[in-house]
């Protein structure tokens, strides 16, 4: 089946109408007609080809939903109609120690992404969800519950996921005080979602321009990481501080914000931090982490918390020709605080 797309040629031609084959539906395949893509920083960095490894043509967009359109033989959890999603991951080699304890983002084959990835059966390279349809593994296609708006839910699927994780992992909730360094598309989730859990957020910023946004979306404070007076009189008060900076920085001066045993995990980075100054981490047995989206189950159950709590992203609807100047804008992080792309609307 022939779909239409947008897609990069090279790291320096801007994005433009694209037309690919969708692989032929195999017995345990969800063929979906794709109706909403978030758009993630990764896109930009991967049609920029910032981390090196980009093969062009790509079709970028890894926060997919839309509706089923047909099923393989074997498919038995969804049927022609249903509103889907697809996240980060399109397959895995589901027998490894890590797919099987549900945190297939760590195959220990490795993942196949969404887009930008050579699929495990053929080798031909997928493509995301700046398409109008998608093919995708069973196992690894997500239920939509009815309470989400299919409109906004798209960056759920990796922007909600992406901060869902680590609270998980770091077990916040009722009486758990934890930091959010960036409020972009990250950052604002993981502000609803860690408010959601009960925890008292605080929110990390170099100047105090988004403090009223923050106090909108929840927080409890507002500390601007400039002024060392306030850095200061924080000392100690977070056992989690999640940093969603999506480009290179110096993480030493969050550190001694960290309780006793408190950990910094990296959310946005991904590739190299300013030199790390170790003396605060060693005098108070203080950590440096990073995670990565989170499993299939994982992402399920934080798309069902997202349904009963009535979380949903900040999002602006684009249509799809106007990618590239969504891209001009979230280089210079001026958007609030998602992009979306309506397919329905969109030329292509």
């Amino acid at each position: 089946m022939k779909t239409q797309a947008y897609a990069a040629l090279s790291a320096d031609s801007p994005l433009k109408p694209y037309e690919f084959d969708c692989r032929a539906l195999r017995p345990d395949d969800v063929a979906i007609e794709i109706l909403y893509s978030g758009v993630c920083h990764s896109d930009l960095h991967t049609v920029k080809n910032d981390w090196g490894w980009t093969i062009y043509p790509t079709v970028p967009g890894h926060e997919i939903v839309g509706r089923v359109t047909d099923i393989g033989s074997q498919v038995t959890k969804y049927k022609i109609g249903d509103p889907v999603a697809v996240g980060c991951m399109v397959d895995s080699c589901q027998t490894c120690t890590h797919c099987h304890s549900g945190e297939e983002q760590f195959c220990e084959e490795g993942f196949t992404q969404t887009y930008n990835s050579p699929d495990r059966i053929t080798q031909e390279i997928t493509k995301g969800g700046y398409a109008k349809h998608i093919v995708v593994k069973e196992a690894f296609v997500l239920n939509i519950p009815d309470k989400l708006d299919l409109a906004k839910a798209a960056p759920l699927l990796c922007a909600g996921i992406t901060t869902y994780s680590p609270l998980r992992t770091w077990n916040v909730g009722p009486g758990s005080k934890i930091a959010v360094i960036g409020m972009g598309g990250l950052g604002h989730m993981a502000i609803k979602l860690a408010v959601a859990m009960g925890a008292h957020v605080t929110v990390i910023s170099r100047s105090d321009a988004k403090k009223q946004d923050a106090m909108d979306l929840g927080a409890d404070a507002f500390l601007v990481s400039d002024d060392s007076e306030c850095m200061a009189s924080a000392a100690s008060q977070f056992e989690l501080i999640i940093d969603t900076v999506p480009v290179k920085h110096d993480i030493t001066p969050y550190m001694p914000l960290l309780t006793l045993d408190g950990t910094i995990t990296l959310v946005g980075q991904v590739g190299p931090i300013a030199e790390l100054n170790t003396v605060p981490m060693v005098m108070g047995r203080r950590r440096v982490a990073g995670s990565l989206i989170g499993g299939i189950a994982q992402t399920q159950e934080m798309l069902d918390f997202c349904a009963r709590m009535n979380i949903l992203p900040e999002v602006e609807m684009i249509k799809m020709q106007d990618i590239n100047q969504a891209f001009e804008r979230l280089e210079k992080s001026d958007v609030h605080y998602r992009f979306v792309i309506d397919m329905k609307a969109s030329e292509f």
